[in-house]
C-alpha cells in the first residue's frame, strides 16, 4: 500500500516503513553566504587576485575586492604582502573613483595600513599621503574621517613629521 503527500513519499510494506523525502529548491541565498564578498583565492595566491580585481572594470567585482581586503589588512603580515603585491598604487588609483562606496572602502583600507609601521613607510614611499590630502574636502563624511584618520597615524611616524604642511579652507 501506499500513500504520498506533497513533501514525502510513505512506502509501507509489511510491518516496515520508509519515508523519503523530495528536494526542495529555494530561490533565495544560503544563510551563510554574503554577496558582498568576494571569494578569496587560498593561500599566496589571495593578495595578487584581490590585487587583479581591484583593477577591474566592473564596479560590483572592485567593490566586492576591497570588502574583502578591508577585512585582511588587520592582519600585518597581510598588510605587508598587500604593500608588496602592489595593491597600494591600485588604492590610490582608486581614490579618485566616482562611486562613493569605492572611495569609502579605500579610505577605510588606508587608515588600516596606517596603522601598521610597513604600511605608513609604504604611503612615504608610494606618494600615497598627496593622494590622501586630496581628499580633505571630500564630501562624504565617512571618507573624510578615514582621510584624517590616516594622515593622523603617517604624521605619527618619525618619516612622516617631515610632511609639508597641508592649509585646509574651512567655511
Amino acid at each position: 500500500m501506499y500513500t504520498s503527500a506533497p513533501w514525502y513519499t510513505r512506502m509501507e510494506k509489511e510491518e516496515k516503513t520508509v519515508v523519503m523525502a523530495h528536494a526542495r529548491i529555494s530561490a533565495s541565498l544560503p544563510p551563510n553566504i554574503d554577496p558582498t564578498k568576494t571569494p578569496i583565492a587560498f593561500g599566496e595566491r589571495a593578495l595578487p587576485k584581490l590585487n587583479e580585481e581591484l583593477r577591474s572594470p566592473q564596479l560590483v567585482t572592485r567593490q566586492r575586492a576591497l570588502m574583502a581586503l578591508c577585512d585582511l589588512v588587520h592582519d600585518p603580515e597581510i598588510a605587508y604582502q598587500a604593500i608588496n603585491t602592489g595593491c597600494l598604487l591600485n588604492l590610490k588609483f582608486l581614490l579618485k573613483d566616482e562611486d562613493n562606496t569605492i572611495r569609502q572602502k579605500t579610505t577605510e583600507i588606508l587608515y588600516l595600513l596606517a596603522t601598521h609601521s610597513v604600511g605608513r613607510y609604504g604611503f612615504l614611499q608610494f606618494g600615497i599621503v598627496v593622494a590622501l590630502s586630496k581628499l580633505i574636502e571630500e564630501p562624504v563624511n565617512i571618507c573624510r574621517l578615514n582621510v584624517h584618520r590616516a594622515l593622523e597615524m603617517t604624521s605619527e611616524f618619525p618619516q612622516g613629521g617631515n610632511l609639508t604642511p597641508i592649509t585646509v579652507r574651512i567655511d
